[in-house]
């Protein structure tokens, strides 16, 4: 089954950096050495100073990210566009790619329940699955303790959207809505323009309304 990304809607920070899993996932995006990796295939085409230029950007050189690299291959003339980066780098088969040793659904969903966060499927629309596999896939979620799906996201159609929220109703899940906003000029969605969610859901916000007003 494809990489599938689960994402925290909510976490107590006291509570994050006493949990190891937590720990190890944060070790495993921000480690230096997948960005030195990508540095080094880039470099192997030609392209010089990709590492450097992406800690620049970055800021915090334990943070680099794919889209740092993205955002200097654009600054730097080597692509026109953020699209045309991963056309060309940094995805499968291509220069600049490096693949994650990503956590199981069920070590992501439960370090995000022991940090006290609501754990969400994003974006589910993108996952090549059947729909007998994505409806185990939601299953295991929710048995992980999994509470949340992303109905609504830029990369959904009304398609999708009708779908993810048939969804979240069949598996007793909050939905969420997230415009998958990185920059201007490199999102599809500015921030604040995505449609309400469709009738009928839970929004994931309303439990941590609910939490904020517990602990006021």
């Amino acid at each position: 089954m494809s990489t599938i990304p689960v994402v925290d809607g909510y976490r107590n920070m006291r509570r994050v950096h006493g949990t190891m899993g937590f720990r190890r996932l944060i070790g495993a995006v921000v480690a230096d050495r997948r960005a030195r990796a990508i540095g080094d295939s880039l470099a192997a085409v030609g392209i010089d100073g990709a590492l450097d230029g992406a800690q620049a950007l970055a800021g915090n050189p334990e943070m680099v990210t794919r889209t740092h690299f993205a955002r200097w291959l654009v600054a730097t003339g080597f692509c026109r566009d953020g699209h045309e980066v991963f056309r060309k780098y940094l995805v499968r088969g291509k220069p600049g790619y490096v693949a994650h040793q990503w956590a199981t659904l069920r070590e992501a969903v439960q370090w995000i329940g022991g940090a006290g966060g609501i754990a969400v499927i994003a974006h589910p629309g993108r996952y090549k699955v059947s729909g007998s596999e994505e409806w185990a896939l939601f299953e295991e979620f929710k048995a992980h303790g999994g509470r949340a799906v992303e109905v609504l996201t830029a990369s959904h159609g009304d398609a999708e959207v009708a779908r993810y929220a048939a969804r979240a109703r069949e598996h007793g899940l909050l939905a969420s809505r997230g415009s998958d906003f990185h920059a201007p000029g490199e999102s599809r969605v500015d921030l604040g323009a995505l449609p309400a969610l469709p009738d009928g859901l839970t929004p994931v916000w309303s439990e941590l309304q609910a939490r904020i007003a517990r602990a006021a």
